[in-house]
């Protein structure tokens, strides 16, 4: 059940994946296309969207993938892209949605504010999947089985949530913040799967990519952030071998009913202790709905 299987299969599975249009998103969505997949990806730029769309289509060219425009910084745009999620699987003749990647991140150096006054990287790193599992649940519901997974990282270790100052107003750390919303996917994953009460036909997996080789340290607007980021990532995978460890997560068939929630390459591996106490989900749980305005 731990090994990467090349037999598994994500045939006529419909795939959401955030963040697709280059590094660990764009690896994913490719993959998942190649074995078979209706892909749906997001991206903010239409430019790198068609870019990624000829990528994809120039490796497979019977793949089946749409793209769709989405800046994920705001609460009222993750309810549009769920809305058209749920359009683009009724033009592919689908009326579940199979698997959801929740890849999408940012890491500023500077706190930047969205239009919801949330912290950016909370906002994108965290609390727009959580939007998105909750909007289209009714989707992945009509699946057989579904899986939400999201890409944490092993930065969640070694700390936990600041419960008086979750978003880092009052004391940002750019890297501080980043841990803290990897650690929140991870708390997310495991409260998700709690509260299906012993039902898995959607399961909640989090993924530890590793080191990897990708450019998200590299968007800001800080020249030191740039510099230590192409020094860091020099150690990195590459996004492609990134890539297999969340396959693995969206195709085989023997971890739906896997009590492990944190993977990495493959394999389970016990994630930050702090993720997994119910009393740290359920608080963390309570305080994304009433920021999303949705029922806890």
């Amino acid at each position: 059940m731990n090994e990467i299987s090349t037999h598994n299969s994500l045939t006529n599975k419909t795939v959401l994946v955030t963040g697709a249009t280059s590094g660990i998103g764009l690896a994913v969505a490719g993959k998942a296309a190649m074995m078979g997949a209706y892909v749906i990806g997001t991206g903010r730029s239409q430019k790198n969207m068609d870019s990624a769309l000829e990528t994809i289509q120039d490796n497979s060219p019977k793949a089946r993938v749409a793209y769709l425009l989405a800046d994920l910084s705001t609460m009222e745009n993750a309810r549009e892209l769920a809305a058209s999620v749920r359009q683009e699987l009724k033009k592919m003749g689908k009326k579940q949605l199979d698997r959801m990647v929740l890849n999408a991140a940012t890491v500023p150096f500077w706190q930047e504010l969205t239009a919801d006054g949330y912290d950016r990287q909370w906002a994108v790193n965290y609390l727009s999947g959580f939007l998105l599992a909750h909007e289209l649940k009714g989707a992945m519901q009509n699946a057989d089985t579904a899986r939400i997974i999201s890409v944490s990282s092993g930065s969640h270790y070694h700390t936990r949530l600041r419960w008086d100052d979750l978003q880092l107003f009052y004391n940002y750390n750019p890297l501080l913040a980043y841990k803290q919303t990897k650690l929140a996917q991870v708390i997310f994953s495991a409260e998700f799967n709690r509260r299906q009460n012993g039902r898995n036909k959607i399961r909640a997996f989090a993924a530890d990519p590793g080191l990897v080789r990708t450019d998200i340290g590299m968007k800001g607007k800080s020249r030191l952030m740039e510099l230590f980021w192409k020094f860091r990532r020099m150690r990195g995978i590459t996004p492609e071998k990134a890539a297999e460890g969340i396959i693995f997560l969206l195709s085989d068939n023997g971890i739906q009913h896997a009590d492990e929630i944190y993977w990495k390459h493959g394999k389970p591996k016990a994630p930050n202790p702090f993720a997994l106490e119910e009393n740290n989900g359920k608080r963390l749980w309570e305080i994304s709905a009433r920021l999303c305005g949705v029922d806890a």
